[in-house]
């Protein structure tokens, strides 16, 4: 059994100054390294992993504001359980059945462009779409295949979004497929499924899809798209409630300056229609630029600069004041270990 793991931590300064007391004293529409004006824990991660031979087992236990917010979560009446836990699945790969593989327990999502680690982006801030637009984990079934050289796809029956129990007693189904080729890499996702609590009626639907480009080894770039939709229950005397819907754009790219350092870039675009995701009707921009350092082998530093800005005056200000933009500057560490080969 392979183990590793990481501690991840940050300082954060936010130009609004927002109070303990108006929001908590967090940078808003972020996640995972959302508190400001202070030194934090984002994350303290350590894995067992045993690859499928044909049995195979996968565990992270999660520590820090990263495993609070991933795991209060839930949505649709569910309950986002197994705290600490960010993983915990078996997997079966059987010796004839030409790749087929199947996971089953709380896995993270296979929507996104970006993953709960922050060591494994481009940035060290997460960004709107993977924060609002898509799933963190799910609990069920999933299964992957290769088809061709090229492309594999996969099937997933689960509880939903960010939950490991639900009250609707309905399975959300997810739908993967990604291409493979030496200059890009195309992913879609597309789940459906009932994301309303004691009810099997008012469906959520997220069509997930990223281009990314890898022209040369030292230069990659991808195209992130999001549409989700929920709809909600039918309520008795009521009717049917509006189609909550969200969209959204993101577009980054990465460039390794030198064999220790990196520049990287991410902007995009996020509409909120009914407020569903953001508790505001909106329309999001947000701009990232990223410097990263490798100090010897295990240590990463990364320093950041992030600008949102919004249609609306949606950004805490101090104790009560609310503006349309908010600046932020973030210095991330990361120190992190794994198995020798």
């Amino acid at each position: 059994m392979d183990i590793s793991g990481f501690i991840d931590g940050y300082y954060s300064y936010n130009a609004n100054r927002p109070s303990n007391s108006a929001n908590g004293q967090v940078n808003d529409l972020y996640n995972f390294d959302d508190k400001t004006d202070q030194f934090n824990l984002s994350a303290a991660k350590l894995t067992l992993n045993h690859d499928p031979d044909p049995v195979g087992a996968h565990i992270d236990f999660l520590y820090g504001r990263t495993n609070t917010l991933m795991n209060n979560a839930a949505s649709n009446g569910g309950s986002g359980q197994l705290d600490y836990i960010e993983q915990a699945f078996l997997s079966l790969k059987p010796a004839k059945a030409k790749g087929l593989e199947l996971d089953f327990g709380k896995f993270v999502s296979s929507a996104g462009a970006e993953v709960i680690e922050s060591k494994d982006n481009w940035n060290y801030s997460r960004s709107l779409l993977f924060a609002y637009a898509v799933p963190y984990f799910h609990f069920g079934l999933r299964s992957s295949l290769p088809v061709s050289k090229t492309e594999t796809i996969g099937v997933q029956v689960v509880n939903g979004w960010n939950n490991v129990t639900k009250s609707n007693g309905g399975a959300t189904v997810g739908l993967t497929s990604a291409y493979v080729k030496p200059k890009y890499t195309w992913n879609v996702n597309y789940y459906t499924g009932p994301e309303n609590a004691n009810t099997q009626n008012g469906y959520r639907n997220l069509i997930d899809t990223t281009l990314l480009l890898t022209p040369t080894p030292k230069f990659n770039a991808y195209i992130n798209y999001d549409y989700g939709q929920n709809r909600d229950a039918v309520v008795a005397g009521v009717g049917d409630n509006l189609l909550k819907r969200w969209q959204g754009v993101a577009f980054a790219a990465r460039e390794q300056v030198t064999a220790k350092s990196a520049l990287a870039g991410r902007f995009e675009y996020f509409k909120d229609y009914q407020g569903f995701q953001t508790g505001t009707v909106q329309q999001v921009d947000e701009f990232t630029g990223t410097y990263e350092y490798k100090w010897p082998e295990g240590l990463l530093a990364r320093f950041e600069y992030r600008r949102d800005w919004s249609d609306v005056a949606f950004f805490h200000k101090g104790n009560t004041g609310f503006v349309d933009a908010q600046s932020t500057l973030t210095a991330g560490f990361v120190a992190f270990f794994g198995p020798k080969r």
